[in-house]
């Protein structure tokens, strides 16, 4: 069996959909599919909970009025058979009007959930009819019927497993069954997400839990690129990453994937395939345990870097106090990306400030903190980059770059720098230079 994903843009208009019907039916491999949420809807979601939670009537009808329209546009494209068509049309209508009382009850973290994923509700709902109209035998299985995490947001994998081949055997045998990304149910059985992005994640989990052949995410670029296609210019698509790679240029900001796509497959050693929808037959990148070459690979950014620096004398020879600064951040489930140590002082980045004052204001009362907004982490990726024998030639094009911090050696895969954000793009455009096009010879 396959897993099969399909993003946002993937599904975003008629003539897409038409697309993704013609790579499912492109061979017989019996295939669950995960599809995301048209593009643009689920951040017209988000916006419908913050008129929840204001208990905006108005603007929650008016929001729901133009889901709808958008939806039934695509229907009215998409289903030729006029009574069909009509029957589609009811069905999407019920479904707003259920969302619409739903949105006009009181705010809770369910109903957050409830109303986030409805955008994969009514897209899988559409797809799986339209490809029953024109003959393709597929079923609809519902996600959160069977998707479920523990109360750390980890994945079950035996319970997915053990849910999914109920809903599977409750359901006439298929080639093809359809289900929405996202969406999962948490510790207490409510319904919950896998955050922004988590349809690769769904994907992943839903491989494993089937131990599937191969996992498919079609995205409308070919493959993982070796730079930030939206910045720099001449990037190429990687054919082959081993999953750490994956998973550092994932964290650090590759777009493309979601950070924990590739954890659930890694024992299980299943494939992940990045694909181009709107190019089916390009190579793309595969994701697996095997190494082909060792060195540099990729460069990934990361936006929204807050880098903080803690000084203090009683810092020097002070038994357990890195720890007693940890534990502060561990307090406010705030999560470190980069630190640095010296005798005095300790610099480190976080991505989440949603507790910045509290932790500033607590290790203040021991030591001097400063707080500087507005960085990015750029990351350089690859196998064994440390160990590579041009890495020095790494280091020489550093002296070039205004680098605040840097994490090197933690991890034999990547080497970390702290920029300026106003100061990312002409780096990243540097390093391609320098990296990918001058010394291409040299480092790959």
């Amino acid at each position: 069996m396959k897993i099969l994903k399909f993003g946002g843009t993937s599904v975003g208009s008629v003539e897409n959909l038409y697309k993704v019907k013609d790579i499912l039916i492109s061979d017989s491999d019996q295939k669950i599919v995960v599809c995301s949420a048209m593009s643009g809807v689920t951040d017209q979601l988000v916006n419908l909970v913050a008129y929840i939670k204001l208990k905006d009537a108005e603007a929650i009808t008016r929001n729901l009025h133009r889901l709808e329209n958008k939806h039934i546009e695509v229907v009215d494209s998409l289903i030729e058979d006029l009574e069909l068509r009509n029957n589609l049309k009811d069905g999407i209508s019920s479904l707003i009007t259920e969302m619409l009382e739903l949105s006009n009850q009181e705010y809770t973290e369910e109903l957050n959930a409830k109303v986030l994923t409805f955008g994969e509700t009514l897209l899988t709902y559409i797809f799986s009819n339209f490809l029953s109209t024109i003959e393709v035998e597929n079923r609809l299985i519902a996600a959160k019927e069977f998707m479920c995490v523990d109360n750390v947001d980890n994945p079950n994998i035996q319970k997915v497993s053990k849910k999914l081949n109920k809903v599977l055997e409750a359901n006439e045998p298929s080639g093809i069954y359809i289900t929405q990304g996202f969406v999962c149910r948490d510790h207490l059985n409510q319904l919950s997400t896998l955050k922004r992005g988590g349809s690769d994640y769904t994907a992943t989990i839903i491989g494993a839990a089937v131990n599937a052949s191969e996992i498919q995410i079609w995205t409308d670029i070919d493959g993982l690129h070796n730079n930030d296609p939206r910045y720099v210019e001449g990037t190429n698509p990687i054919a082959h990453l081993t999953y750490n790679e994956a998973a550092e240029l994932a964290y650090f900001g590759a777009k493309i994937l979601h950070p924990q796509t590739v954890s659930p497959v890694v024992d299980m050693d299943i494939p992940v395939l990045l694909k181009n929808t709107f190019d089916p037959k390009a190579a793309g990148t595969i994701i697996s345990n095997k190494t082909y070459r060792k060195g540099l690979k990729a460069i990934s950014a990361k936006d929204g870097i807050t880098a903080i620096k803690i000084k203090s004398n009683r810092m020097l020879m002070a038994h357990g106090y890195l720890r007693r600064i940890f534990e502060v951040f561990d307090n406010y489930h705030t999560s470190i990306d980069m630190i640095t140590t010296s005798e005095i002082a300790i610099s480190l980045t976080i991505d989440d400030t949603t507790h910045i004052d509290e932790i500033v204001k607590e290790i203040e009362g021991y030591a001097e903190v400063t707080v500087e907004q507005n960085h990015s982490i750029i990351c350089i990726v690859g196998e064994s980059v440390i160990n590579d024998k041009n890495s020095h030639k790494l280091f020489e094009i550093l002296n070039y770059i205004p680098v605040r911090m840097i994490s090197y050696g933690g991890s034999n895969n990547n080497i970390s720098i702290l920029v300026e954000t106003k100061d990312k793009i002409p780096t990243l455009r540097f390093l391609n230079e320098r990296l990918f096009l001058s010394h291409q010879e040299a480092v790959l």
